[in-house]
């Protein structure tokens, strides 16, 4: 399995809503490292370290939820850190 990190914004109704809490057990379930935090302007920053396709599921899996509502994400490939847990800061 190749690794790759991605450093990821979603933008939209993204706080308040449990979103860090789910990406935190999604990304624990999926074995991806990184972290999650809220940023001031009201978006939601990660960066998330694991195979293509599982961090794929991931970003799949924040935009399909009943709560929130994800407007736009951005995404670009980042250095590997080789972390082994996911965190939300």
């Amino acid at each position: 399995m190749e690794k790759v990190r991605r450093h990821i914004i979603f933008y939209g109704y993204v706080q308040g809503v449990g979103f860090r809490w789910r990406a935190s057990s999604s990304a624990r379930r999926l074995g991806i490292s990184g972290w999650v935090r809220n940023l001031p302007d009201g978006s939601v920053e990660m960066e998330a370290e694991g195979s293509l396709n599982d961090i794929d599921e991931l970003i799949q899996s924040m935009e399909n939820h009943s709560w929130g509502s994800v407007e736009r994400i951005e995404s670009r490939d980042i250095p590997i850190h080789n972390d082994y847990a996911f965190e939300i800061k």
